[in-house]
């Protein structure tokens, strides 16, 4: 096992880690060690969260030097992989075997726990965010023993979006599915008026929808299409423009970091993701927040948000629009209903960003927008667990599980989420 006692920061730079001390486990073994010697301990994944939700005030434990040990149940349609293994790993495995998920998130690049236990997502009506490809979970528990669930169990549901408050998870079983290619084509300049009226018809029309605008003007500025190659190609959209080169989401920035359009068929695995697996897609000198809102909220919430064009605009680099299917996870941002996420990725002004971030939260809140567990917001502990209709019965569940509380004390640090778990 190695260990570092230098400062650390977040993918973002936005973030400097607590902790006086970083390691690096070799062996589940290991970690299981570390786990019963601590008092305060916590997972970092692959740092793309932009607050303090993977920090304590004792060990961090990274578990990169774990093997990402991928093996392939055909029989029953399912991949057992470590925790700390990217997506972009699991998935080129994965089309190496002729096996898929169901999903990706927009980065390739992050850990395979850190994402679900976030309730992190792709996009899609009838996609569910990563988490719910989840069939099983072990994780290392407060004691340093280990804890295997699976699908249909008591609490399940619970304990996989579980914000690293239950324990280290080690591993995960993932559903998954043949293989199949898809097709990814780019439209720019759509009408906003079209767009409203036709909504529902735009996130249908193909396997995966993302909106990119940055909320002022009358038109969207890009759709990407994520379809699968055997669905029929789209010609003219919603006053849209088809896109004859490659596109970054961000206005005059080059494609070359982004996976394969203009309509060319290829693997799922280089497609899904909207950034390439080889590339880092930015510098990360950005900040991140998003909100899930109801699907019947949606072209309202869009309205506010063209409405707030002003104040939103000037601190914007991009904004997404996105769609996720319900499930049945407790802290999912899509407990119960399907929805829309509204992400937001900033320039790297925290002081002027947050400054937004209650009127932003305010004029949402009446489409009960729950935030993104790993992003920047406002919201505290009383206003986001009441998005959330077992987030007491999360709480309890907890407790046994951290033995005495002392997983749930991990989540230290100035953040706001530190209240939503060690608050009552």
């Amino acid at each position: 096992m190695t260990h570092q006692l230098v400062a650390e920061r977040n993918w973002a730079g936005n973030y400097s880690y607590q902790a006086p001390r970083i390691a690096h486990p070799a062996s589940v073994g290991e970690l299981q060690k570390l786990v019963a010697d601590a008092v305060n301990i916590r997972a970092l994944g692959s740092r793309h969260s932009f607050n303090a939700i993977a920090d304590t005030a004792g060990t961090l434990a990274v578990l990169d030097r774990l093997e990402p040990g991928i093996s392939v149940d055909a029989g029953n349609m399912t991949v057992t992989v470590s925790g700390g293994t990217r997506y972009g790993t699991l998935a080129a495995e994965l089309q190496r075997q002729g096996f898929a998920l169901h999903n990706l998130a927009s980065l390739p690049h992050i850990s395979v726990a850190g994402a679900v236990a976030t309730a992190t997502h792709g996009s899609g009506d009838a996609n569910g965010n990563l988490a719910t490809a989840v069939a099983g979970l072990e994780l290392v528990t407060a004691d340093g023993n280990i804890l295997s669930v699976r699908r249909g169990e008591t609490d399940f549901d619970g304990m996989v979006v579980g914000l690293g408050a239950l324990g280290i998870v080690t591993q995960l079983t993932l559903d998954i599915e043949p293989t199949f290619d898809v097709a990814q084509n780019v439209f720019e300049n759509l009408s906003w008026d079209l767009v409203l009226e036709n909504f529902d018809h735009i996130t249908t029309s193909a396997y995966s929808v993302s909106l990119f605008t940055d909320w002022s003007g009358e038109t969207v500025g890009q759709a990407w299409l994520k379809r699968r190659s055997n669905d029929p190609a789209p010609g003219t959209f919603f006053g849209g423009t088809a896109a004859t080169e490659a596109r970054h989401p961000l206005p005059g920035v080059s494609g070359s970091n982004c996976t394969q359009q203009l309509g060319i068929p290829g693997p799922w695995s280089d497609r899904l993701a909207h950034f390439r697996m080889e590339f880092t897609p930015s510098q990360g000198d950005e900040l991140q927040s998003e909100y899930l809102i109801p699907r019947e909220h949606a072209v309202d919430a869009l309205r506010t948000m063209r409405r707030l064009s002003d104040v939103v605009t000037p601190l914007l680099l991009v904004g997404e629009i996105r769609t996720v299917a319900a499930d049945q996870l407790w802290l999912s941002g899509n407990y119960g209903r399907d929805g829309i996420g509204l992400h937001f990725t900033w320039r790297q002004d925290q002081p002027a960003v947050e400054a937004i971030l209650p009127l932003l939260e305010a004029e949402l809140a009446p489409f009960l927008a729950r935030p993104h567990w790993g992003k920047v917001f406002d919201a505290g502990a009383a206003a986001a667990a009441a998005l959330y209709p077992r987030f007491g019965d999360f709480i309890a569940l907890a407790d046994p599980l951290g033995s005495g509380r002392k997983v749930p004390q991990r989540l230290s640090g100035p953040d706001r989420l530190r209240e939503l778990i060690l608050s009552r």
